[in-house]
């Protein structure tokens, strides 16, 4: 039978040894194996071994777990505030940023021009709202009126292998 590792952390060993020393006078005889997992449990502020082990085995939020290549390769393009910082010269790229430009926008409103070009200066850092906001268009992420005076947002479902990064830069933006 494989065992399951789980990280056993306490930041201040002092208080440790006394909560266990307290748990093991507390006790008639020797202590068994299950009674010395939930006494070590316990004594690092968990309510027994069970409650640890749930915590261990609860998935990371996604701001801790490593990104994968592809969304890193990608997160390259964006500032700490989850701007895009540069535009990528790889289509594949350029479309994956648009997808996380896209998410950044506000939703339900209707714009006229200069509203959306101060939204989508929001969103970048390099100084080309037009690009963006022309990319976004023909892209079928914004739809506009024939005489360009009102944008909306299109509602297209994002592809599976997005998902990563729309998380990734909304954490940014939300720091």
């Amino acid at each position: 039978m494989s065992r399951i590792v789980y990280p056993f952390y306490s930041s201040d060993i002092s208080s440790l040894a006394r909560s266990l020393k307290q748990q093991w006078a507390e006790q008639a005889g020797a202590p068994g194996h299950l009674q010395i997992l939930n006494m070590l449990a316990r004594s690092a502020g968990f309510q027994n071994f069970q409650h640890l082990r749930a915590e261990h085995e609860r998935p990371a939020p996604v701001e801790l777990q490593a990104a994968s290549a592809s969304t890193q390769r990608l997160l390259r393009h964006f500032d700490a505030e989850g701007r895009l910082m540069r535009w990528p010269k790889k289509f594949s790229e350029q479309r994956a940023c648009l997808w996380a430009l896209w998410a950044g926008l506000p939703r339900g409103e209707e714009w006229d021009e200069p509203a959306v070009n101060q939204a989508i200066r929001a969103l970048e850092a390099f100084g080309d709202h037009v690009l963006i906001r022309r990319e976004l268009v023909e892209g079928g992420w914004m739809g506009r009126t024939d005489d360009c005076r009102r944008y909306w947002l299109l509602d297209p479902a994002a592809p599976a292998e997005m998902v990563e990064l729309l998380e990734r830069v909304g954490l940014r933006r939300a720091a």
